[in-house]
């Protein structure tokens, strides 16, 4: 009787096995909820409230003329995509909200991937996972499939959001179900590239260049129609034929889910076979010391700012001088049309009838990137200090401000040239096109800028020293939520303090408008703030916390 009593009591053979897999799923869920949950944020924001607007703003003002005119200008189909089913609140949204929403969703799936799978490896964190019964194939199924389960959510809350705001159901489920295959996609093209190369910077830039050139297709083939077959090898292309709202065809997303099993099915494949911290293009030969930039804290910290920084150059560059050779195109378009000069004003680009407001405008937009660039090299101290890279450096005499001085400036410095590179480029595709822009407006239009990357610098300097986990988000908040706020209180006739609670309602819109000069140092000032506030909390802390 006790024998049976015991037996009955044992966990079976096949709960031992399932108990450490979902340990290690919570693992994950954890480490991904919280920027899950700031991507649904702005997913469902976003397009419930542009959906709620139409009927108030748009309604009515698109008539057949105005579509005709839209949908034939080559610019606005690269810039924003194919116009479809503008007449419908449903299709207006997915026209206007469509691109910017698959982007984040595909960059946030890419680099979660990452770092569920080669980041916790490179780190040193999987090694006593992998060492009992869990093997690395197993590790790999259970990050896609947590990836799965919150883009489930996103794609659920938006279906839901957009129904709630009166789409159209199908509509709705539809553009749901295509953000889900686009984010599937990206994920799984993640996880592929951490298992082809052995670390996570390598893997991060294959993947977000892999992401790029699939984005550029996309502007190809949506502004050029005799390539417009190109649209069906990258995921935005293939997202952009479901047309919701208008032809609502299903038969795409079997396209678009094919691609994520492809990916996934490789990676589990290249997992099983491959050792720990190796990658399918491992170095198979040892090459000579490179002792470049290793003489000082400063030349260190460039030496590892230099790989990142020229990719990001690389893309900006690219688009900022494709942005500048449509200029013309987008200008004339809308100084031809009052009602679309009037609709895009009510959106919150009102400078865009000319050349110097378009390129401001641009200018804008573009030092979004340039800014979480800047919040990303604070975020890779705070890794390298979670990882215990840098902790030999911490045990050395110099002090922790001065460390944290360092890096701050470099990643300024950093800024500065990818804000040269935009502006640059932007004078270049000018040229191209001989649209009335100097070479001196496009460099002070960019220049303008910097403040916004200074206020993200100081935010993520501030966060490393009192919020070390949250570095990233609160480094990119400023620009983020900054200009989503002061685009939703220009389209929504806001307040004026509203909008004055963004940072970009201090600048003026260079080089269509004279510098503001008081605006310009208020923010660095506060920047600087942040900053030295960053700096004495890191002195204060203990390492790790």
């Amino acid at each position: 009787m006790i024998l049976e009593e015991s037996t009955a009591r044992r966990p079976s053979a096949q709960t031992n096995r399932l108990t450490p897999l979902r340990a290690i799923a919570a693992l994950y869920f954890r480490q991904s909820r919280r920027s899950a949950v700031a991507v649904l944020a702005v997913v469902a924001g976003l397009s419930g409230l542009v959906a709620a607007q139409f009927e108030t703003m748009f309604a009515g003002a698109l008539d057949a003329r105005a579509l005709v005119e839209l949908t034939g200008n080559p610019a606005i189909r690269i810039i924003f995509g194919t116009p479809l089913a503008l007449d419908d609140p449903g299709g207006f949204t997915v026209w206007r909200t469509g691109i910017p929403v698959t982007v984040l969703v595909g960059v946030w799936a890419c680099l979660i991937a990452i770092r569920l799978t080669r980041g916790e490896e490179e780190a040193g964190r999987s090694d006593l996972l992998l060492a009992g019964r869990t093997t690395r194939a197993e590790a790999v199924a259970l990050s896609l499939l947590v990836l799965v389960c919150c883009l489930l959510a996103i794609g659920v809350v938006l279906a839901g959001t957009l129904v709630l705001t009166g789409t159209a159901v199908v509509g709705s489920v539809l553009h749901a179900a295509g953000l889900f295959g686009v984010g599937m996609g990206f994920a799984a093209l993640g996880t592929l590239c951490a298992q082809i190369l052995p670390s996570r910077a390598g893997a991060t830039g294959l993947s977000i260049g892999l992401l790029v050139a699939a984005m550029l297709a996309r502007m190809v083939a949506d502004g050029i129609e005799n390539v417009d077959w190109l649209r069906w090898l990258t995921p935005f292309g293939v997202v952009g034929e479901v047309g919701p709202y208008w032809h609502d065809r299903s038969a795409p997303l079997i396209v678009l889910f094919l691609l994520p099993v492809l990916f996934a099915g490789a990676a589990l494949a290249i997992a099983r076979e491959r050792d720990i911290g190796t990658g399918v293009l491992s170095p198979t030969a040892r090459r000579p010391s490179r002792m470049m930039f290793l003489g000082s804290l400063g030349a260190f910290a460039i030496r590892r700012a230099l790989p990142a920084l020229a990719g990001w150059a690389i893309g900006l560059a690219a688009f900022a001088g494709l942005l500048g050779m449509l200029a013309i195109s987008i200008v004339d378009f809308l100084a031809g049309s009052a009602r679309f000069t009037e609709l895009a004003a009510a959106a919150g680009f009102g400078l865009l009838n000319a050349t110097s407001g378009y390129a401001a405008t641009m200018f804008v937009l573009l030092s979004i990137p340039v800014s979480c660039f800047a919040a990303t090299r604070i975020a890779a101290m705070r890794e390298d200090e979670h990882s215990g890279r840098s902790i030999p450096l911490f045990a050395t005499a110099v002090s922790r401000q001065w460390l944290v001085a360092v890096e701050f400036v470099i990643s300024l410095f950093g800024a500065i040239f990818l804000f040269c590179v935009i502006g640059a480029a932007m004078w270049w595709g000018t040229r191209v096109i001989q649209a009335p822009l100097s070479l001196g407006q496009a460099l002070t239009g960019a220049f303008n800028l910097l403040p916004i990357a200074l206020l993200c610098l100081g935010a993520a300097t501030a966060a490393l020293g009192w919020l070390p986990r949250h570095v990233l988000a609160i480094g990119c908040l400023p620009v983020t939520a900054g200009f989503l706020l002061d685009v939703l209180a220009e389209s929504t006739g806001a307040p004026a303090w509203v909008r004055d609670l963004s940072p970009f309602a201090h600048l003026a819109a260079v080089p269509h408008s004279p510098p503001d000069g008081a605006g310009f140092a208020a923010l660095s000032v506060i920047a600087l703030l942040l900053a030295i506030l960053g700096g004495v909390g890191h002195a204060r802390r203990d390492l790790g916390g």
